[in-house]
């Protein structure tokens, strides 16, 4: 059985579900902007947007070195998330980012690192296949798996392994035969450019080496045939087990840091029903009684956490420097844009939250409403706002008597905003 329908229009609370769970978050009058639509019409003016970013005051290029570059590439992301009209393209940029994942330990090219970016934003909502596609071909992964040194006669099995163990079917579903054969079809997959440190700068582009390509027959997932690298990735990802995997992270990403086999089973069907088109998947799913009836149980990610105060503030741009700084706070709390701990990415949910990370959380939070941070104007003046920072409209009263600042630096490190 698939996902159910909810079929009362929105009020003010599902308005603020809604958009603390698909755009990092929101100001008071945009939750107003979405209360008395119906689910399934929000979902999809959110689910509509284009790949053009905003214009960015940040130049990788012009850096002077690799590590400057990121920097830059870092501060840039992060400011694109914090003022887009479209946060929900973001929102979903940084989940596959997590899922086809790359790092800058490797990776230090910026046309790279761009194009990933750009390809993750535009293929986003496609089918899954062709998401996957597409993700596998950028630079960007094909260097960090060391698919540019897999040739015909000495294959490289690292993209023909995480292709299966972490992009599509997951451990249990395929043999090592399937990673051998997967990796002989990847074959001669490189691109052209940059090819060292100093070349950050280069252009890298996608390149297929028929000389360095295994041609010969392969049995892949119990399939025969010549295969090459599109051939393979599109057998993992139209596979029953990677639809299972789709909708688990669907799920953690949407609904619930806990797993939930029932839940889980309807998102497959959806999922299934809808061909693997990951749009329909979604409108399907933020329209549905799976999604309202969760409240408060995915626990904010550091991105979430600096990017929804900052939304919901409805603050002005930011300097350059303080975007840099506010990255750079990122990673001290356990999430570097662009550079996750391992190829399996973030784990996420209590992951993100030790003794460490939530005293840092609370000196972000006392930097963000009683410090400078803000627009770089000093201290807020105006009352927050209970409804965009908490998802209610009533302010808990031992905060109504306290002074703006105070009563957003204790709202911002309540249970309430740490779980969405």
């Amino acid at each position: 059985m698939p996902l159910t329908p909810q079929i009362t229009p929105l009020n003010i609370a599902d308005a603020a579900h809604l958009l603390r769970r698909t755009s990092f978050g929101a100001t008071t009058e945009q939750i107003q902007a979405l209360a008395g639509q119906t689910p399934q019409a929000a979902a999809a003016q959110l689910l509509s947007f284009p790949t053009e970013t905003l214009p960015s005051p940040f130049r990788p290029l012009e850096a002077v070195s690799p590590g400057a570059a990121i920097k830059l590439m870092q501060a840039q992301w992060l400011r694109e998330m914090v003022l887009t009209p479209h946060p929900l393209r973001e929102r979903l940029t940084l989940m596959w980012s997590n899922h086809f994942v790359i790092a800058t330990d490797k990776v230090k090219n910026v046309s790279a690192l761009d194009n990933y970016l750009l390809t993750l934003r535009t293929h986003a909502l496609d089918k899954f296949p062709e998401l996957a596609l597409a993700a596998i071909k950028t630079p960007a992964l094909l260097r960090y798996l060391d698919n540019n040194q897999n040739r015909k006669g000495k294959p490289n099995e690292n993209l023909g392994r995480e292709l299966l163990e972490l992009f599509t079917l997951g451990i249990g579903h395929y043999s090592e035969t399937d990673v051998k054969e997967g990796a002989r079809a990847l074959t001669g997959w490189t691109f052209e450019g940059g090819k060292n440190n100093k070349q950050f700068a280069e252009s890298q582009t996608f390149m297929f080496n028929q000389k360095q390509h295994d041609g010969g027959p392969k049995t892949y997932l119990g399939q025969k045939g010549n295969f090459g690298g599109e051939d393979i990735v599109r057998l993992a990802a139209g596979h029953q087990a990677t639809a299972e995997r789709v909708a688990f992270k669907l799920w953690r990403s949407f609904v619930s840091d806990a797993p939930n086999e029932a839940g889980q089973a309807r998102l497959t069907e959806t999922y299934t029903q809808a061909g693997g088109d990951i749009k329909q998947t979604l409108l399907t799913l933020l329209g549905s009684q799976e999604f309202y009836s969760s409240r408060q149980s995915i626990i904010r990610s550091p991105v979430e956490f600096v990017a929804g105060a900052l939304r919901a503030s409805g603050r002005s741009d930011l300097d350059e420097k303080t975007y840099i700084n506010l990255s750079g706070t990122l990673s001290r709390l356990g999430q570097e844009l662009l550079h996750p701990p391992t190829v399996k990415g973030w784990d996420g949910g209590r992951g993100w939250i030790n003794d460490g990370t939530l005293l840092l959380r609370m000196q972000v939070a006392a930097a963000l409403t009683l410090g400078k941070q803000m627009g770089g104007k000093g201290k807020i003046t105006e009352r927050p706002s209970s409804l965009a920072l908490l998802g209610s409209e009533a302010m808990p009263p031992a905060l109504a008597k306290l002074a703006a600042p105070q009563q957003a630096y204790l709202m911002l490190v309540s249970p309430e905003y740490q779980l969405i």
